[in-house]
């Protein structure tokens, strides 16, 4: 290792990347922990890499360089939360479509979901003796936007000590903090998170078990068939529903379904599964006069035991980031069952 190291010093760019590829995908994921945005989070990490690079003279080797990183990481992110202005909540923009009142607004506006193929790995990554949480719940929606809620320096020292599991001593000098500092920042953390909605520890479907695949399906046909009882009635008493970044959110059943019944209206919607965040995500195409489908949003739902406990749409914007198209051609037939269970898209 010594020997990369100097030849990385020395400006051998294949020794750096040899240094630090290992642990760019816990980063990114670091990243977007603390941003809740993807785009965000991979500018972070960018800037994580050059300012690793340009300031490899200072690595004392006291830490891993694995910890190293995180430190730089872990700065940039709270730069950024200091300095950069948020996006700001965006106008409701559905034509032809005016929407029943939010149950509330949301906060975090700028909130994205994050793609299971950059995933891959992750879940795999070695944690401290501090860690608190699984790793599947540390990467749900839900878990990250509770955390976008926290103030900077409470949020990095919650993620570095309570998901990844560094010590307090190595948390305060990655910060450039007081242990004291350290421990109380933590404690104030966890007493916002307890509070939080919704609650973090749920009993979900394992992914890809024959549960989830009823659940989806179910939930698939409903949407597809713009059956609002059939979706209504997969959800729980107290479904949340939001859909950044526009800051309205819906909370329970009855305020859900009058949406969904506004949403749909004469418009028919297909599907293509995707994952985000270890849970069921769908690209949503709405189809045009002419059949053709073009993309309208990306739907992540969230299962507790066998209901939807939580929606989340996003903007299509999103699509290239999972790999799904703009525009899907014409079903031959929308009506016909068995053309629309055999289409790829539908699979």
């Amino acid at each position: 290792m010594s020997d990369v190291i100097s030849r990385a010093r020395a400006g051998d760019e294949e020794a750096f990347r040899a240094l630090t590829e290992p642990h760019r995908r816990e980063l990114l994921v670091h990243c977007y922990r603390m941003l809740g945005a993807l785009q965000d989070a991979e500018d972070a990490l960018q800037d994580t890499l050059i300012a690793a690079w340009q300031g490899l003279g200072s690595f004392q080797e006291r830490a891993s360089m694995r910890t190293w990183l995180y430190r730089i990481a872990t700065n940039r992110c709270l730069n950024a939360l200091r300095t950069t202005k948020r996006r700001p909540a965006a106008a409701w923009a559905v034509p032809g479509m005016a929407p029943p009142d939010p149950t509330q607004f949301g906060e975090a506006t700028w909130l994205e979901p994050f793609p299971e193929t950059l995933l891959e790995g992750a879940y795999d990554l070695p944690l401290g003796p501090e860690a608190r949480y699984e790793q599947t719940e540390s990467i749900s929606l839900a878990f990250v936007a509770a955390l976008q809620v926290l103030p900077p320096l409470q949020l990095a020292v919650l993620v570095l000590r309570d998901v990844l599991g560094f010590r307090a001593a190595e948390v305060a000098e990655m910060i450039d903090r007081s242990d004291e500092s350290v421990t109380s920042a933590l404690k104030r953390a966890r007493a916002t998170l307890e509070k939080s909605r919704p609650a973090l520890v749920d009993h979900q479907p394992a992914p890809g078990t024959m549960t989830e695949q009823e659940l989806v399906a179910r939930f698939v046909t409903a949407y597809e068939a713009a059956d609002v009882a059939g979706v209504v009635a997969l959800l729980t008493d107290d479904v949340f529903m939001s859909m950044p970044p526009v800051p309205f959110e819906y909370i329970g059943r009855k305020p859900v379904g009058e949406f969904l019944e506004l949403l749909f209206g004469a418009r028919q919607f297909s599907l293509v599964p995707t994952r985000a965040n270890g849970q069921p995500a769908f690209g949503a195409y709405i189809t045009a006069p002419d059949g053709v489908r073009h993309a309208s949003g990306l739907i992540t739902v969230t299962f507790t035991g066998s209901r939807i406990s939580e929606l989340n749409r996003f903007e299509p914007s999103l699509f290239n980031w999972f790999g799904l198209p703009p525009v899907l051609p014409p079903l031959r037939n929308l009506h016909d069952p068995v053309e629309r269970s055999s289409h790829p898209d539908c699979q």
